[in-house]
């Protein structure tokens, strides 16, 4: 599986910015994750590739929407209300298995990533 992942760029607070997340390959899961400078990696959300489940990290939750359309075969994250501390890079990543609602924040529930896209929120 290949993962590319884009639409980052650097935006004003409050601002709003979708990220896509172009997949090769056959998948079950979808996730984004992001990292901040300086700090570790953080789950931001994750859905099921057929449909159903989704899952939201506490810090994006009713800001951010995780989709995916299955005819081309991409991910997105749709990012409002954004915030400085929204700043990071991005990473797309994909899971072969279907992972319990619980796990689905697991990095190493995900077995490919993609390159990373940078989001940058300042005034």
């Amino acid at each position: 599986v290949q993962l590319q992942a884009s639409g980052g760029g650097m935006v004003q607070p409050g601002a709003s910015l979708r990220l896509s997340c172009a997949i090769s390959g056959r998948i079950s899961q979808v996730a984004w994750f992001r990292q901040a400078p300086g700090k570790g990696r953080e789950f931001v959300a994750a859905t099921d590739w057929s449909g159903g489940r989704t899952r939201y990290g506490d810090s994006v939750k009713g800001r951010f929407t995780i989709s995916r359309d299955r005819a081309k075969n991409t991910g997105y994250l749709q990012m409002n209300s954004l915030r400085p501390e929204d700043t990071a890079v991005y990473y797309c990543a994909t899971s072969s298995t279907i992972n319990i609602l619980s796990a689905m924040a697991d990095s190493i529930r995900y077995d490919s990533w993609g390159q990373g896209t940078l989001v940058t929120v300042s005034s």
